[in-house]
């Protein structure tokens, strides 16, 4: 389903199908028979995409335990790895097993909290498990606006900015202020980001200390990801 998404964003393909679609076209990545019929990814699939300058080499791998094999194969050779978690189950046994293996290959990996529009999906929750099940650090650098059937969007704790998705398939995303009545919320929300940065990382702690009013977006940025491929850190973003 992500895989998909990452196609369609990008413009590779010009339509959505549903991983159990009643249309039965299936998801581009699985291609065998077997999957469409099953829903489930077997094998692992491999494609690229470009977004603006750069090029995502992008390996779709299965999430069933029984083809587990395929997931170390596909480890060994990755830059990094997305974390797909749900915002109301939270981190399953399947995402233990799975984080496992990425320690095990030291891959480094951003953590994506989907399905933020269903209800009983909790963001700081899932964030939480990170922390207490799997040993993350994770810091959040994104917030959602709203949760459930009024989830509406996100604000870029980094950019400090708020993105909405329009369109039939949110393909339009829209840039604006963000909400009056939650400024306060991501102002503080933002010190705790950089406070969780700074903690792994030397050089943004030593800005911290000196001076954290005057941290710039790019020392942040710069910052992220120096803590993620050191493997110090999680990124946590969210979506649905």
């Amino acid at each position: 389903t992500l895989s998909e998404r990452i196609l369609f964003y990008t413009g590779k393909i010009h339509e959505l199908h549903e991983v159990r679609g009643k249309d039965g076209v299936g998801a581009v990545m699985d291609s065998m028979d077997l999957e469409r019929e099953k829903g489930i990814t077997i094998q692992s699939a491999a494609t690229y995409a470009m977004w603006g300058d750069y090029n995502i080499n992008l390996i779709d791998t299965p999430g069933h335990v029984d083809f587990t094999i395929e997931v170390e194969r596909a480890l060994r050779v990755l830059d990094g790895a997305i974390l797909v978690l749900c915002s109301v189950a939270g981190v399953q046994s399947q995402s233990i097993t799975v984080d496992r293996q990425m320690k095990r290959y030291r891959v480094p990996r951003i953590a994506f909290v989907n399905k933020m529009d269903r209800s009983g999906a909790n963001y700081d929750r899932v964030a939480g498990q990170l922390k207490e099940k799997l040993g993350h650090h994770a810091v959040k650098l994104q917030y959602p606006i709203g949760a459930e059937d009024r989830f509406q969007g996100l604000i870029d704790l980094l950019s400090m900015k708020a993105y909405y998705f329009d369109g039939e398939n949110g393909e339009n995303v829209r840039e604006e202020a963000i909400p009056a009545d939650m400024l306060d919320e991501a102002k503080l929300r933002r010190d705790e980001m950089i406070e969780g940065i700074a903690n792994v990382d030397d050089e943004l702690g030593e800005a911290f200390l000196m001076d954290p009013g005057s941290i710039s977006e790019e020392q942040i940025r710069a910052a992220v990801r120096r803590a993620t491929i050191a493997l110090k850190m999680t990124p946590v973003m969210c979506g649905s």
